[in-house]
C-alpha cells in the first residue's frame, strides 16, 4: 500500500504510523551548521541609549526600600544628577545614571552603576579620585598612635600616587575600620602607578554602590515619615490623649 504524502512534508514512521505498529517517539538529529537567527539574538544586553519616557515598574514584594527607588525615579533630573554626585563625583557618570530612569529594582540601578563606572575615561578617574574626600582621622586624645600612623600613611601614599586612598569599608565593624584603612595603605603602597589606579577604580565602583544603597534607605525612610504625618499617625508608640 502506496502513502501518499505531502510534497513539503518528508514521511516519517511519527508523522502518518501504520496499524498495529507501536508508535515511537521521533528522533532528533542535531543540525550540522547553527541557526543565523540564533547567532544574532543571542547578545549580551547594555544599558540603553535614548532617552524615552517609560513607566515606573511595579515592585515586587521582595525589593529592598521601593519607596526609595520610587522616589529616585520620580525626581527631577537635576536633583537626581545631584544626589548621584555624592556617591561618586563624576558629572557624566551622574548624568547617565539618571538619564536611563526608570530602575525597575536595586540590582538593576546598580549594574548601571557599575557598568558607567567600567567606562570612565582616565581623565574621568583621575577627576572623581581628586574630588573624593580622604578617610576621616580617628580622635588625637584617644588613638594618638594610630592618629600619627594613619597621618604618616596618607602623607606617604598621596605623594606617590598623587591622590587621596580609597577603600570601600562596608561589612566591617566600626571598630575595624581604622585597622583596615592602616593595613590598606600600607598594603598598596608598594604598587606601581598602574596596578593603583585600578585598584583604586574598583574601590570607586564599590563605594558607589555602597552609597547609592544607602542613598535610598534615606529615601525610603523619608518617605515612609511622610505617609505617616500625611495619615495622622506618628511613629511614636505613644498616644496622645
Amino acid at each position: 500500500m502506496r502513502v501518499r504524502t505531502h510534497p513539503s512534508v518528508p514521511y516519517t514512521e511519527a508523522s502518518c504510523p501504520l496499524p498495529g505498529r507501536i508508535q515511537r517517539p521521533a528522533r532528533a538529529f542535531p543540525c550540522p551548521c547553527p541557526s543565523p537567527v540564533l547567532e544574532h539574538t543571542l547578545y549580551t544586553p547594555r544599558l540603553p541609549r535614548g532617552r524615552g519616557p517609560g513607566a515606573i515598574p511595579a515592585q515586587g514584594p521582595g525589593d529592598p526600600w521601593p519607596r526609595g527607588l520610587q522616589r529616585f525615579n520620580t525626581t527631577a533630573s537635576e536633583a537626581a544628577e545631584g544626589e548621584l554626585l555624592a556617591c561618586l563625583a563624576d558629572l557624566r557618570w551622574a548624568r547617565r545614571l539618571a538619564r536611563h530612569r526608570p530602575y525597575p529594582d536595586l540590582a538593576a540601578l546598580l549594574a548601571a552603576a557599575d557598568e558607567a563606572t567600567y567606562d570612565l575615561t582616565p581623565a574621568d578617574l583621575t577627576a572623581a579620585l581628586a574630588r573624593e574626600p580622604r578617610a576621616a582621622l580617628p580622635p588625637r586624645g584617644s588613638h594618638s598612635a594610630a592618629h600619627t600612623a594613619l597621618t604618616a600613611a596618607h602623607a606617604a601614599y598621596e605623594h606617590r600616587f598623587g591622590h587621596v586612598f580609597v577603600l570601600c569599608l562596608d561589612g566591617f565593624p566600626p571598630e575595624e575600620t581604622l585597622d583596615q584603612v592602616l593595613h590598606g595603605i600600607r598594603s598598596r603602597l608598594g604598587n606601581d602607578p598602574e596596578e593603583e589606579r585600578v585598584l583604586a577604580a574598583e574601590e570607586l565602583r564599590r563605594l558607589a554602590r555602597g552609597r547609592i544603597t544607602r542613598m535610598l534607605s534615606r529615601h525610603h525612610r523619608a518617605e515612609e515619615s511622610q505617609e505617616s504625618t500625611d495619615s495622622g499617625h506618628s511613629d511614636s508608640p505613644y498616644v496622645q490623649v
